[in-house]
């Protein structure tokens, strides 16, 4: 897998990394050791030196006493001091020398001479001391070369150990101690410049290996993927990235093929789906066209009727205006006349009356005689429909229509198409004539039978808080045409056809429709119509 070689890689430059740096420290370490042991043979000279100056300056002090040239006491005092302090700082930086050089081999031998010296060194400081505090001036007469030689050998021998000789061994010895340590520090140091610059080229060599190797091996299979992403772009779903190896890159590839085998998938389905639209929108199409043509052809049987009418009346009525401007033409006529031609007058009023009659059998032909598909319905289905549709006119007109339903089914024998329209014209009316605001409420219940004159009933109820009815006008708004002073002042528009129609409608299915307007509390519309009584096993029909 890619990502465990690409894991692997910087792991492998992180170790030589943590590596690099756990060598460093360990040089520096060396080399900061060996730069204390040379710090350390430096004081340890630096404190031989000082012994020996403070030394001479001690046998100085004593001669200057012996010869009573006014030799202070304090500087005596104070010559002793440092000597002490310098011989204890000398004990301390052996210790820590011996420190620094444990486990070291070839430096017991340097350590045992170095003690051996500043034991020599005790000894004789205190025999100093002691020989100091009691020197005096000269006796008269005393020998001064004697004198000389007694003082020479106080400071120069102690217990047969030559002290400059001791001293100077010591001097050279951490001289050459501090000089060796040091050649070791910058050993140290030139190899650990020598094993950083090894190990900094080391890892950038390595890091540029890797480096290649990855872009190689990402080149090609990224390629791959930009192509595919690039065809994806453009549309082409039927693209497919090819998979090599098992890696990460061929996971990325499989699933960009399955999301595009997807989409392919969700284009076709597309396609169909629209062609399923654009047939159904020409069958809709077809269908609108067929009902236009039905339309145009009403429309021209009615224009045929009104034809018809016009030229139906005006052959009687001509008939009857020449019959009596003939009878009274001229002299007075004979009585015989006058009555044959009124009876000729009658008959033409009888011919008249007969096709006026047929007229009337036309113009309700189109309410009266509808052709209603009678069949079992629940008349929930097209009152909920006929809600649906009279909700969109009342958020319009900012109305609120309330409705209920009963649960049980309530079966009628009817139209359902026509039921709806019915249902629809009603709640039509009580929304557009319902102020802003208003609230108009529907309900369906049985009515139970009373008596055997008055049989179970569905009760549908629309109930307005609009303008309401005037009470003259009450019993003629189920004439055609016919619209209210009220209504006219709240819509200009309407053609007063409505609850005629409604009626008409109501009749058609065995119902009634009764309205009711008490002055200032708007409209009550009261549908009634036959509850038809279905069989336990009916199916649940829909219109």
């Amino acid at each position: 897998m890619f990502r465990r070689r690409l894991t692997i890689a910087l792991a492998l430059l992180a170790a030589a990394a943590v590596l690099e740096g756990v060598v460093a420290l360990w040089a520096l370490g060396v080399a900061d050791r060996q730069v204390q042991r040379g710090r350390v043979h430096s004081d340890i000279q630096l404190g031989f030196v000082e012994m020996s100056a403070s030394k001479q300056r001690l046998r100085a002090w004593v001669s200057q006493r012996q010869m009573d040239a006014g030799a202070d006491l304090a500087e005596r005092d104070r010559l002793q001091a440092d000597m002490r302090s310098t011989l204890q700082r000398l004990q301390d930086l052996a210790e820590r020398a011996q420190v620094l050089d444990e486990g070291r081999d070839g430096s017991q031998a340097e350590h045992l001479q170095r003690q051996d010296a500043l034991k020599v060194l005790t000894v004789t400081l205190h025999d100093l001391q002691e020989a100091v505090n009691r020197a005096g001036p000269l006796m008269p007469g005393t020998d001064g070369r004697a004198a000389w030689a007694a003082v020479s050998a106080l400071f120069e021998v102690s217990h047969g150990r030559d002290l400059r000789t001791l001293l100077r061994e010591s001097i050279e010895r951490e001289s050459a101690a501090m000089a060796r340590e040091r050649a070791a520090a910058d050993a140290t140091l030139r190899w650990m410049r020598g094993l950083w610059l090894g190990a900094a080229a080391t890892l950038a060599l390595g890091a540029l290996l890797l480096g290649a190797y990855f872009t190689r091996a990402l080149r090609q299979p990224l390629d791959r993927l930009s192509r595919g992403a690039a065809a994806l772009q453009r549309g082409e779903l039927q693209h497919r990235i090819h998979v090599q190896g098992a890696d990460e890159f061929a996971a990325v590839a499989t699933s960009v093929n399955s999301m595009a085998a997807e989409l392919q998938q969700h284009r076709e389905r597309e396609a169909r789906a629209r062609h399923d639209l654009e047939a159904l929108v020409h069958a809709r199409t077809a269908e609108l066209q067929a009902a236009l043509e039905t339309l145009q052809q009403v429309d021209a049987r009615r224009r045929q009727l009104f034809a018809d009418i016009s030229h139906e009346l005006r052959t009687p009525t001509t008939a009857i205006r020449g019959e009596a401007e003939v009878t009274l033409r001229g002299a007075d006529k004979p009585l015989a006349d006058y009555k044959t031609a009124l009876q000729r007058i009658v008959g033409t009023s009888r011919e008249l009356a007969l096709v006026i009659d047929d007229l009337l059998t036309m113009a309700r032909s189109d309410i009266d005689a509808l052709a209603l598909h009678r069949a079992p319905t629940d008349l929930r289905q097209p009152v909920a429909e006929a809600l649906s549709q009279a909700r969109a006119l009342a958020y319009e007109r900012d109305v609120r229509i309330d409705a209920q339903l009963p649960h049980e089914p309530a079966p009628v024998l009817g139209d359902a198409t026509r039921l709806r329209q019915l249902v629809a014209l009603l709640l039509d009316n009580a929304v557009r004539y319902s102020r802003s605001g208003g609230v108009v409420r529907l309900s369906l219940q049985l009515q139970p039978a009373d008596s055997d004159d008055e049989p179970a009933q569905w009760r549908l109820e629309v109930v307005d808080h609009g303008i309401g009815i005037a009470p003259a006008e009450i019993h003629r708004v189920f004439e055609r045409n016919f619209r209210g002073e009220a209504a006219r002042r709240h819509r200009a528009d309407g053609t007063g056809l409505g609850l005629s129609i409604g009626a008409a409608l109501a009749r058609a299915h065995g119902g009634q429709i009764t309205l009711q307007s008490p002055p200032g509390r708007g409209t009550t519309a009261c549908l009634r119509l036959p509850v038809m009584s279905l069989p336990t096993t009916q199916p649940e029909l829909t219109a």
